[in-house]
């Protein structure tokens, strides 16, 4: 073999232990180096303003797990501290409450395996004390796939709104299932239930007191919101559809002026599919009759997830995605997302609306009030990061 020959097989031996030395590189940096950066997840669902800054309930990936949370913010809304939920599963908050010292808050968790081998989740109701400690929780579980939502509270108790329903693979119907409301007693023991809709899709996304009643919003068959009136003892008076709004259906009710307000995505067409969608709200009075709706009409999907009443008017806060034809395939729609607020007053006249846009997909998720400044809670998509959360502080929303 000539000296030419030789080196061609050294320069060939050479490339090739290069080739295999960068995969074996770039397979340990799969396997360890980016498994321990795994993309960061933090979302504030719900808070409440307190004496000495804000409360927030959530939820925060930790350990490849999807982990329920409590945080305390300061004044200058510096994190004080956060209380993970120590359950070895999935789990989240979904609405906190403050009675007096206490925290009430309210979300779902997936069983271990001594309680269900397939690890469906199960609706939970947590009380704390004013610095984090676990004081008592509850569990609740009927069908399978249970949540609550939203909790209120009552002189005597707490007033919470969730589902428990079948998964999506169980055949079969039942009664005992769909959107419930539960009073429990200040020591979380139960005092009565009540349970309405479909046992696969029914649930009740928030709750009001009016008039020593219960109103509670959510939906019940697929794309059919719901508002439903209860007395205090927890019988169900009458309930009325409406067709059609999006998957998710209601998610807030407020009242002002001898009426009710309640926010969620109408459906453009009930035909088309579940993306085209414009930003709700609906005015019924205390009977639950229907007075008149107000929709906002963007470029793709639109939602309204919260409102608030503030100085005789509605203020609502949400979302809206646009169609994004370059990133979208066959399989899939993708939408660029980006939050609006909005202020109707009681004739839901539309007095303003804006948009707010930071270049990533971001979602309005709760607004509060607070010495004539509102707080609004965002969560906004980074594609290195992950999903990061924070407040935004408007001054009548300038």
């Amino acid at each position: 073999m000539n000296e030419t020959y030789k080196k061609i097989i050294k320069i060939i031996i050479i490339i090739c232990i290069i080739i295999l030395i960068v995969d074996i590189i770039y397979f340990i940096y799969g396997k360890f180096i980016l498994k321990s950066k795994q993309r960061y997840s933090d979302i504030i669902n719900s808070f409440e303003i307190i004496d000495d800054g804000i409360i927030s309930v959530g939820s925060s990936t930790k350990n490849g797990y999807e982990q329920a949370k409590l945080t305390k913010y300061t004044t200058n809304n510096k994190k004080q501290w956060e209380k993970m939920l120590n359950k070895k599963y999935n789990s989240s908050y979904f609405s906190i409450k403050q009675d007096n010292n206490y925290f009430i808050a309210v979300g779902n968790y997936e069983a271990n395996k001594k309680e269900n081998e397939d690890k469906v989740r199960s609706a939970l109701i947590v009380k704390y004390d004013e610095d984090g400690k676990i004081i008592k929780e509850k569990r609740f579980q009927v069908l399978g796939n249970s949540k609550f939502t939203s909790v209120i509270v009552v002189p005597d108790g707490y007033i919470v709104a969730g589902q428990s329903i079948y998964e999506n693979m169980t055949l079969g119907l039942s009664d005992k299932g769909g959107a419930f409301l539960i009073k429990y007693d200040k020591n979380l023991n139960e005092i009565w239930r009540s349970n309405y809709g479909g046992s696969k899709s029914a649930v009740y996304n928030d709750l009001i007191i009016v008039n020593d009643n219960i109103y509670a919003v959510g939906k019940d068959a697929t794309n059919t919101g719901i508002i439903s009136k209860y007395n205090m003892d927890g019988t169900r008076i009458n309930t009325t559809n409406y067709s059609y709004t999006d998957s998710i259906g209601f998610t807030s009710i407020v009242n002002m002026n001898n009426m009710l307000y309640v926010v969620g995505a109408k459906k453009v067409d009930k035909n088309k599919s579940s993306y085209d969608t414009d930003s709700l709200i609906v005015k019924y009075d205390y009977n639950c009759e229907k007075v008149s709706e107000k929709i906002y009409r963007g470029k793709g999907i639109e939602r309204f997830n919260k409102a608030i009443v503030n100085n005789n008017q509605i203020i609502v806060v949400g979302q809206t995605g646009i169609y994004n034809k370059k990133k979208s395939t066959n399989k899939e729609n993708v939408f660029d997302y980006n939050s609006i607020f909005a202020i109707y007053n009681d004739n839901l006249d539309k007095l303003k609306l804006k948009n707010y846009k930071t270049g990533t997909n971001n979602y309005f998720t709760d607004i509060k009030e607070n010495n004539n400044k509102f707080i609004v809670s965002i969560y906004g998509i980074n594609k290195s990061y992950g999903i990061i959360s924070n407040f935004i502080f408007y001054n009548n929303f300038k």
